[in-house]
């Protein structure tokens, strides 16, 4: 990103009334599922980017249907170090994502792992790791399209999914060697 884009952000000031407190949750819940960097009570900012538009006009339409208010305004750094000082945060909750998004991968190979042991060959239990594995790759486009300047921790989260899928078609082989055994009646063990 040029020095210019990434200057500019979009900061979102919302104000809801105490009760019912589930409109502040959905709001919350809104921005937060988008990548908004929390900047204090009621306060959020994304940058001036695309993927942002649709969660940060959800998160208006939630605060007018409770009856609350909201500003959005494009803002920039008053200096070159503040615009780097807002990329670094938005970069550390990005990170913060990649780092929770690693270690679910970490469980996804450890449950492949637990079935293998088990021997636990169903097509129930590969149509529900499939499953999982699809959260995953969603998960990953998710925040793939928020990280707009480039975590660290994206390069590791892509290897690790990567890693994820060559455990499923692993085991996916697994489970159709095993259904094909048991159905010729033979007993091959499947290694």
């Amino acid at each position: 990103m040029s020095d210019e884009a990434a200057m500019q952000w979009t900061v979102l000031i919302v104000r809801l009334p105490a009760q019912p407190s589930r409109h502040r949750v959905a709001v919350w819940r809104e921005l937060r599922k988008v990548g908004a960097l929390s900047l204090g009570q009621g306060v959020w900012a994304v940058p001036d980017v695309p993927v942002f538009a649709d969660g940060v006009r959800r998160a208006v339409e939630l605060a007018q249907r409770a009856q609350g208010e909201t500003v959005t305004l494009r803002a920039a750094g008053r200096e070159p170090r503040d615009a780097q000082r807002f990329e670094a945060m938005f970069t550390a909750a990005r990170e913060e994502d990649w780092a929770e998004f690693t270690a679910d991968c970490g469980k996804y190979t450890a449950e492949l792992d637990k079935e293998i042991g088990k021997a636990k060959f169903t097509l129930a239990e590969l149509e529900e790791e499939e499953h999982s594995l699809e959260r995953l790759r969603r998960w990953h486009c998710d925040l793939k399209a928020r990280d707009v300047f480039g975590a660290p921790g994206a390069g590791e989260a892509e290897r690790q999914l990567a890693e994820c899928a060559r455990r499923f078609e692993d085991y996916s082989e697994r489970v159709f060697a095993h259904l094909y055994a048991f159905s010729t009646g033979g007993d091959e063990e499947v290694p």
